[in-house]
């Protein structure tokens, strides 16, 4: 009840009266049934502007923590992430990739629309990086279709590392069902995992028009800090953790022909 509270009468309306988002491509998205959306990931604004052009809910996965919390503010934070469509990680598997692999499903089960980040956290360059196979084994084991997205602009609306950037008007691009069907049984084999993850991948490349490194996003941010630290010891300016990113770092960089 209070998700579509906030999406149609208290922070929607305001969302797209100040940001006016766009929209393509929602024809693509069932009416009705399971489906997995895979999308890019630039800001903590995703998860905002994503779902919000769409009549159906889309359900996320977030941290225990922020279920979790005590007094006001934990009260205030439970019922924030509760009601805005996303569900806790459930760690009694042992690892917080399962436990989410667990919740999806769960979702999918159901027959809702759920959302991921293949990436795993959020690009600091504004560039793609390599998907984690998670999103492939959730669509062989669910048999659910994949809907590839590309969220655009949102790391201009709120940058990483800031609340808040400047108005601009995010575009949420939505591409054709991608079924997997044809592998069923292979949820265990890493190659077929891979080679769906990558087709993904390729996919939201496609949409979002981004560059693509053939890196993992958390590895990515590392290699990054690293190489500023190093600078900032060379030259003697500091430890170099705040110091903003030199063009064309990190990795190595793949682009679609």
């Amino acid at each position: 009840m209070l998700y579509w509270f906030l999406k149609w009468v208290a922070l929607g309306p305001w969302l797209k009266l100040v940001f006016r988002p766009r929209l393509e491509g929602a024809e693509n998205v069932p009416a009705e049934g399971p489906a997995i959306l895979a999308s890019n990931h630039l800001s903590y604004a995703d998860w905002l502007f994503m779902p919000l052009r769409l009549p159906r809910r889309v359900t996320f996965v977030a941290k225990a923590e922020y279920f979790t919390g005590k007094g006001v503010k934990g009260w205030l934070q439970r019922g924030f992430f509760g009601g805005s469509g996303q569900v806790p990680i459930d760690r009694t598997s042992g690892s917080a990739a399962e436990g989410a692999l667990s919740a999806a499903k769960r979702i999918l089960d159901e027959g809702h629309l759920f959302g991921i980040y293949p990436e795993g956290t959020r690009s600091h360059d504004g560039r793609l990086y390599r998907g984690k196979t998670g999103v492939a084994r959730l669509a062989l084991e669910s048999g659910a279709p994949v809907i590839p997205v590309a969220v655009i602009g949102t790391d201009v609306v709120a940058p990483p590392g800031k609340k808040f950037g400047r108005f601009h008007q995010p575009l949420v691009k939505f591409g054709k069902p991608l079924d997997f069907s044809r592998y069923e049984g292979m949820e265990n084999d890493r190659y077929i995992l891979r080679s769906i993850t990558d087709e993904i991948m390729y996919e939201i490349m496609r949409l979002s028009g981004q560059e693509y490194v053939d890196v993992y996003a958390g590895q990515a941010k590392e290699d990054a800090r690293a190489a500023r630290k190093a600078e900032a010891a060379a030259d003697g300016s500091g430890d170099g953790v705040d110091q903003p990113r030199k063009p064309g770092e990190p990795g190595e960089q793949k682009k679609a022909s």
